[in-house]
């Protein structure tokens, strides 16, 4: 019977793409040995069943945020095999596996052995023994974006660990069956601990299953007292999120931890405990980091790449910049962290006592060769009096590169504080500043303007420095002092709009930098002060923060910078407007037009937004930016959303509200002309029982001499002297004119020149009835994709003239169509129904557009009067629906059959 290992289970975020491997190992630090505590064992890899090429199971061996893992061959047999050795024979305690997010064994098999089997080596005979098996997600659950951390505790002694990998789960990612394993975690002991050690164990076990309590429940969340306590230093999630050298240093700093505690320096241990919670922040920062720029690499994304790797560089040197403010540790961690810093000049011994260690960012793990560990030990008296003293003692002299950058502010300043504003203590700048400020507020009215506007330039520029500043209080400092700088030493002093605009042009660019900073605090105030700044009465005059808010965003810039100046745009829109504060419609609009392809979802939408608020102050000059509104545009949700806020901003139907409107009007209209056809065959069958009865009546009088009628029933056709056979003989269907001319060939003719109820389309020679030109511009004429609708006039307009047509609202407004019908040829409204058609386009008093109406005017006369409107008036039941009408050259449109069918 096959027994199942006990464990837990822990799914991690997806990571990322398989990466190739940064170099490290999984080997344990070098302390780990002699401490009786599991902890991490290394292993190497003896050998597998097979792998994919560049997924070697040697990979297993590494442990870091970009390590690719072990893959099968694809398509390969199961089961699948590896086979480990571990350093020393050891006694495990816990295995960890870290699954792929999609190529995933349903179970993993474990054995172990304390040497290789005899198909290694001949001479052993030595088996594995199996230890049980675990079984796998198949992480449908989560998409197959996850992957599965797997902890399975055992107690097992031996040096060689096999895995067996059985059949993968199926998903439509996993197309070639594989299976895989991202990494593994081996947690134990060494195997040769003392035998009261090993029988402490064993009584431990038969406790446990006794269910007796041999622990002092006072020792609980202590390791100190614990002989099986696993760090979590050893956990396999800390590696594999972790940036490898500073999980080296972690592990450096808890050992001293430990020595700490030992030796009940509390104070040491607790500076210890910060600065590892610190650096693995920093850590976790650094490998993600390290991913995005594999992920860059491997989408031969350059450019990302570079400014990923030397965003890790200015992080990392920084953060071990600040690291160098304390001593903690001896010359054992400086060999791990000198290769990476930054080549600098040696500075002198920093007295750690001096300096309040409550507002430092990081502790310090930096120090000089041969120095003692120095544990500072400072009461609330002695931090208080720092605090209160501002800049103790002195900062270290400038550098020769320091004096020739700063060589015109030293000359105006003095070395002294320019010294402090270079320094790299933290403190000695944010005291710089101050200092700076207080002298600036000194200075007395009447001081000469060239001392005045010198002094101003050497200031701004250690405000520019200071806003680069990573601790918070130096930039922070930095922007009180700029602002005093523009608000009250200018002001005081009359200095000239010159030295403002100086001020503005030499901090905004660093200012807007910092907004892209992915600390979300200094992205706010960065991105606040801006906004502030530009409001101030001296700084607005000079439209120069406008200037750089619409400069088109790059390609390559970061999310938060992105996303921070489209929010400057668009607040400071709505506090300065385009009047004169440097936003115009054309470089606001072309910034936003542009910014709609960015590939941020926030920057789009943003855009999207300025562009309905600008529409709102400039309507029809918002136009011109973009492209016309027609199907093909719209096909981009962006611009639908655009123009469908246009149209509520006009108090005009969507799209979607004007295709409900349609729907409706055209069922009414359905149900409408239904119920009168229905009317119409009503009156018509009541006409034709009147005329019997009439008939009827008239027969009985007269002699039956005209026995052969049946019952004296005549159809009004008849009545008129015509058979009903013949009935639509000579007739036009259309206008109702009757003529003997009107063959089939002659009613082509009347149909192609002389109907007034018709016209020819000038664009594809189609003959359509006037009533439905409209109508077949838009929907069947072969020219149909030139036309749009005009929502005020309803009708065709050409689309390269219809901005300019909707623009200048010459048109008549169209009215509803039950209130009234509407002309093409005139524009006019006239009233609504089928007979108002034939009023209008052939009435004297009608449309005057009707370029027929001359020729069917001087025939009038001809017409027996009345006759026209009692043939159209009985139209509908002599003419067969569908019966075709052949027309010369482009013959009738559809519309022109439809309506002739319904007729």
């Amino acid at each position: 019977m096959e027994s199942s290992l006990p464990g837990e289970r822990c799914t991690l975020a997806f990571v990322g793409m398989s990466m190739a491997a940064p170099g490290t190992t999984g080997i344990p630090h070098a302390s780990a040995q002699t401490c009786r505590m599991p902890h991490k064992i290394g292993f190497v890899v003896v050998s597998s069943s097979g792998h994919e090429d560049g997924f070697s199971a040697r990979e297993l061996m590494i442990h870091a945020p970009t390590v690719s893992g072990w893959r099968s061959p694809r398509f390969c047999q199961f089961p699948q095999e590896i086979v480990l050795q571990m350093v020393e024979r050891c006694r495990i305690r816990k295995l960890q596996l870290l699954a792929h997010q999609y190529m995933i064994s349903s179970k993993i098999e474990f054995y172990i052995s304390e040497s290789l089997p005899e198909y290694f080596a001949p001479y052993q005979a030595e088996r594995f023994r199996r230890l049980g098996y675990v079984s796998l997600c198949d992480n449908e659950k989560t998409g197959c974006k996850a992957r599965e951390l797997k902890s399975v505790y055992v107690d097992a002694v031996g040096q060689f660990l096999k895995l067996i990998f059985h059949q993968n789960h199926v998903n439509k990612y996993n197309i070639y069956n594989q299976v895989a394993l991202v990494a593994i975690n081996i947690i134990g002991d060494p195997a040769d601990f003392s035998d009261e050690s090993n029988t402490a164990s064993r009584e431990k076990l038969i406790d446990h299953y006794l269910g007796h309590n041999s622990e002092d429940p006072a020792l609980e969340g202590t390791y100190a007292r614990k002989s099986d306590y696993i760090s979590p230093l050893d956990d396999l999630a800390f590696d594999m999120y972790q940036d490898p050298e500073v999980a080296q240093i972690i592990r450096k700093l808890d050992e001293r931890k430990r020595e700490a505690v030992q030796k009940e320096r509390y104070d040491y241990a607790k500076k210890l405990k910060q600065a590892i919670a610190d650096l693995q922040k920093v850590g976790e920062r650094l490998g993600r980091y390290e991913v995005e720029k594999r992920c860059a690499v491997e989408k031969e994304d350059y450019d990302l790449a570079k400014e990923k790797k030397q965003q890790m560089e200015q992080y990392r040197a920084e953060v071990y910049e600040q690291l160098e403010l304390h001593s903690l540790l001896d010359a054992e961690l400086h060999s791990a962290v000198d290769p990476l810093l930054p080549a600098t000049d040696p500075h002198p011994k920093i007295n750690a006592e001096s300096l309040p260690y409550d507002e430092r960012p990081l502790p310090a793990i930096r120090k000089h060769y041969g120095e003692a560990v120095v544990e500072p030990e400072m009461s609330n008296a002695d931090i208080s009096d720092a605090r209160r003293g501002g800049m103790l003692g002195e900062p270290e002299p400038l550098t020769e590169k320091a004096l020739r950058e700063a060589s015109s502010a030293i000359d105006v300043l003095g070395e002294t504080l320019v010294a402090g504003a270079y320094c790299k203590t933290w403190s000695y700048r944010e005291d710089a500043l101050l200092a700076l400020s207080k002298k600036l507020m000194e200075m007395p009215v009447g001081t000469p303007k060239e001392d005045l506007k010198n002094t101003l330039r050497a200031s701004v520029f250690l405000v520019r420095r200071a806003i680069k500043d990573i601790v918070t209080s130096v930039f922070q400092a930095s922007l009180k002092l700029l602002k005093m700088i523009i608000t009250q030493y200018i002001p005081k002093h009359k200095l000239s709009k010159l030295e403002t605009a100086h001020c503005v042009e030499r901090t905004i660019p660093v200012l807007l930098t910092r907004t892209g900073d992915s600390s979300a605090r200094l992205r706010v105030t960065a991105a606040n002060f801006i906004q502030e700044m530009a409001l101030f009465k001296e700084v607005t005059s000079l439209q120069i923060i406008p200037s750089y808010l619409v400069q088109p965003l790059k390609a390559n810039s970061s999310v938060h910078l992105a996303m921070s100046q489209m929010g400057l745009l668009a607040r400071l829109l709505k506090d300065l407007g385009t009047g004169s504060s440097g936003f115009t419609i054309d470089n606001v609009m072309k910034f936003s037009v542009s910014a709609l392809e960015h590939r941020v979802y926030e920057v789009r939408e943003t855009a999207v937004r300025i562009i309905l608020d600008m529409y709102r102050q400039h309507q029809a000059s918002i136009l011109e930016y973009l492209p016309p509104d027609d199907s093909n545009t719209r096909r981009n949700i962006l611009y639908k959303t655009i123009f469908e806020g246009f149209a509520k901003i006009d108090g005009r139907p969507t799209d979607a509200e004007m295709r409900a409107r349609r729907k409706a009007a055209t069922e009414e209209a359905e149900k409408q002309k239904k119920e009168e056809i229905k009317a119409l065959q009503g009156q018509l069958a009541a006409l034709k029982e009147i005329q019997a009865e009439v008939q009827e009546k008239e027969s009985d009088a007269v002699k039956p001499k005209n026995q052969d009628i049946q019952g004296g029933k005549a159809a009004p056709a008849e009545a008129l002297g015509i058979p009903d056979e013949h009935y639509l003989d000579n007739l036009c269907i259309f206008c109702g004119e009757r003529s003997e001319s009107f063959t089939e060939e002659g009613l082509d003719l009347h149909y192609w020149k002389h109907c007034l109820m018709l016209t020819r389309c000038d664009h594809c020679k189609q003959v359509v009835e006037i009533s439905s030109l409209t109508e077949h511009l838009l929907t069947e004429c072969d020219k149909k994709d030139g036309f749009g609708k005009c929502y005020r006039c309803s009708e065709a307009v050409f689309k390269e003239e219809l901005p300019r047509h909707i623009k200048h609202k010459d048109c008549n407004p169209a009215k509803p169509e039950k209130l009234a019908n509407r002309c093409p040829l005139c524009h006019e409204n006239f009233s609504p129904g089928e007979e108002a058609w034939k009023a209008h386009l052939m009435g004297p008093a009608g449309c005057t557009m009707n370029l027929r109406k001359t020729h069917i005017l001087q025939k009038a006369p001809a017409l027996q009067p009345g006759k026209s409107s009692a043939v159209a008036a009985s139209g509908p039941s002599g003419s067969k629906a569908g019966s075709k009408i052949p027309t010369p050259k482009g013959g009738l449109s559809k519309s022109s059959s439809r309506t002739h069918a319904k007729r």
